[in-house]
């Protein structure tokens, strides 16, 4: 007899995927994106890498410890945390305060709502807002070659389209730890895609919306260069394919993935052209991430002859 006629308790489906391999694949994935940053900003950024990594490792365990709660740190969940928020950071950011970014990651976004499963917002992103809000002098002060400067998407936001589109692709510029190499961060997502860990929804629907939003309101016409730094900067792709398709912090639904793709395409189009950074990423997904519950709410399927389900209609 087939299995397919087997009745058995739920989950009808099962899948051999647990939360510790799914996160560690994500940590494999963001190796590429992660070297590079080594490479390119030196010992300081490996430093800073490291040091949020271990923060939000032993901060959840000693805050489990001291909470008797089930230890979980095994799971990976807080080192892709830590290396998230590292990658989110400049490599001459003061080693402290991203310690302390990282301890209200774990503590305030993900540990007093309950733990991993339960966090309303992405705690990586969560303490990199409450970072920019502490100290936004350090946030937005970038250095590359021991030249501190603007990034790439700061000057075209100021109308000087000097850096070169290879090197925002390659990620031979200033920026973030882990934003800069457009080419990593997709060997990275590809390995994602391929491990089944992610799905194409959020992402693709992510970036293709506000790829036409840039066109249209851009003010660059429908100029192909100009749209290509802006997908290339601003950690759109690292956003788009490790922070939006956060499991906890995302819809379940295919449709209300797709809706929030397109919602996270528009923010941060509003964001980066009608609004004085010329970022937008991290503060666009946290504000979807508040809108999971609805989205879902409204995209939930309803079951087959419940709530008007009538002659197959």
């Amino acid at each position: 007899m087939s299995n397919l006629l087997n009745i058995s308790s739920s989950p009808h489906v099962r899948d051999k995927s647990s939360t510790k391999s799914i996160m560690w694949d994500v940590f494999l994935a963001l190796m590429p994106a992660t070297l590079f940053g080594v490479w390119n900003f030196g010992y300081k950024a490996a430093v800073l890498i490291v040091a949020c990594i271990a923060t939000s490792v032993l901060t959840e365990y000693i805050w489990q410890k001291a909470m008797k709660l089930p230890l979980t740190v095994s799971d990976g969940s807080a080192a892709v945390t830590g290396l998230l928020l590292a990658l989110n950071l400049s490599s001459t950011f003061p080693v402290w305060m991203a310690m302390l970014g990282s301890v209200f990651a774990i503590i305030i976004v993900k540990q007093l709502f309950g733990g991993l499963g339960q966090n309303f917002m992405n705690p990586a992103l969560g303490a990199r807002c409450f970072l920019m809000v502490s100290f936004a002098g350090k946030m937005t002060s970038f250095t590359y070659d021991g030249v501190t400067g603007a990034t790439p998407l700061a000057l075209i936001k100021n109308g000087d389209n000097s850096t070169n589109l290879l090197d925002m692709f390659l990620g031979t510029i200033g920026g973030t730890i882990g934003e800069t190499s457009t080419l990593a961060l997709l060997i990275g997502a590809a390995y994602l895609l391929i491990r089944k860990v992610i799905t194409w929804r959020i992402p693709v629907c992510y970036i293709a919306t506000f790829a036409i939003f840039a066109l249209i309101f851009g003010g660059h016409g429908f100029d192909m260069t100009y749209l290509a730094k802006e997908l290339c900067g601003g950690g759109l792709m690292l956003g788009a394919f490790f922070m939006a398709t956060d499991y906890v912090t995302s819809p379940i639904t295919a449709k209300g993935q797709i809706v929030f793709g397109i919602l996270l395409g528009i923010l941060t189009g509003v964001f980066r052209i009608y609004g004085a950074s010329a970022e937008g990423v991290s503060y666009a997904i946290i504000i979807c991430n508040l809108l999971v519950p609805l989205i879902e709410r409204v995209t939930l399927p309803v079951p087959f002859g419940k709530e008007g389900i009538k002659d197959g209609k």
